[in-house]
C-alpha cells in the first residue's frame, strides 16, 4: 500500500512543462530519423578505348565409337594448338583451356524417329590472347589447318579495363547529378548532397569484368583484313539526392 501511494504521489509530481517537453523530444527525434525529400536518376557514361588484346575462342571436337581414341585424337589435336600459340610468342597466361565435353552423338534417320549411335563426341575449347595485331591473320589461318573444329568467337579488348571502368564510372556520376540538378530546376527546387549512389555494371561475356564491350572496327584494305577500331567501356549508376 505504501510503494502504491509513493507512485502516486510521483505521477502527481510530473509537471504540464515535463509533459511538453517530452512531446517535443519525441517529435523531434522522428523528424531526424525520418528520410529526407530526394530525387532519383540514373547516370551512363561510356569511354571509347582503342583495344590491344584480340581474344580467340577455338573449339576442338572430334568423334570416334571408341571413347578414348576419340580423346586421344583431340587431346593430340589441342597440343598442336597449344604448341602453335606458343610459338607465336604469346605468353602462357594467355592460353589456355577453358572448357571440356564428353558425350554420345547420335544421327538421326526417317525426320528424326529414329536415330544410330554415331560415337562418343569429345569437345575442348581452346582461349588464346594475341596482342600483336599484325598477327591475327596468319595466326587464324594455322589454327584452321591444325582441325580446329570451330572459331565460336574473335574478341577485341583492352588490358586497362579498370582505369577506362573508373573513367566512365566517374562520367556517369557526373551525368546523374547533371540530370538531377536540371529536373530539379525545372520545379523550382535545387538538389543537396547525394543520398546513396548504386552502380549497375554489365558483366563482360568472356572474363566476368565489370564492361560493355562493342567491336566499332571493320573490313579494310589494307594489308591485314581486320581493323579493330575502337570498344566502349560503359558504366551506369543511380543516383539518389537530397531534393531542396
Amino acid at each position: 500500500m505504501r510503494n502504491f501511494c509513493e507512485m502516486k504521489r510521483g505521477m502527481q509530481q510530473v509537471t504540464p512543462t515535463f509533459i511538453l517537453l517530452l512531446f517535443f523530444t519525441i517529435a523531434a527525434t522522428a523528424q531526424t530519423t525520418s528520410n529526407p525529400p530526394l530525387i532519383t536518376v540514373s547516370g551512363e557514361a561510356a569511354v571509347k578505348v582503342t583495344p590491344d588484346e584480340v581474344v580467340f575462342r577455338l573449339e576442338v571436337e572430334n568423334v570416334d565409337k571408341d571413347l578414348i581414341a576419340a580423346k586421344n585424337l583431340n587431346d593430340e589435336r589441342v597440343k598442336a594448338v597449344l604448341a602453335l600459340a606458343r610459338s607465336y610468342q604469346i605468353d602462357s597466361q594467355d592460353i589456355r583451356t577453358d572448357y571440356i565435353s564428353i558425350q554420345p552423338k547420335y544421327d538421326f534417320e526417317d525426320d528424326d524417329k529414329k536415330r544410330t549411335f554415331a560415337g562418343y563426341e569429345v569437345s575442348k575449347t581452346v582461349v588464346i590472347v594475341l596482342k600483336d595485331f599484325s598477327r591475327f591473320d596468319s595466326l587464324l589461318s594455322d589454327v584452321i589447318k591444325l582441325g580446329v573444329t570451330r572459331v565460336s568467337d574473335v574478341t577485341f579488348r583492352t588490358s586497362q579495363i579498370r582505369k577506362h571502368k573508373d573513367q566512365a564510372r566517374a562520367l556517369a556520376i557526373k551525368a546523374a547529378r547533371e540530370k538531377a540538378l536540371a529536373i530539379a530546376q525545372e520545379i523550382g527546387q535545387t538538389i543537396g548532397k547525394a543520398y546513396s549512389i548504386q552502380e549497375e555494371g554489365a558483366v563482360n561475356r568472356f572474363d566476368g569484368r565489370n564492361a560493355t564491350t562493342v567491336i566499332s572496327g571493320s573490313y579494310s584494305d589494307s594489308e591485314s583484313s581486320i581493323a579493330p577500331g575502337q570498344i566502349s567501356v560503359t558504366a551506369r549508376v543511380v543516383a539518389s539526392f537530397e531534393l531542396k
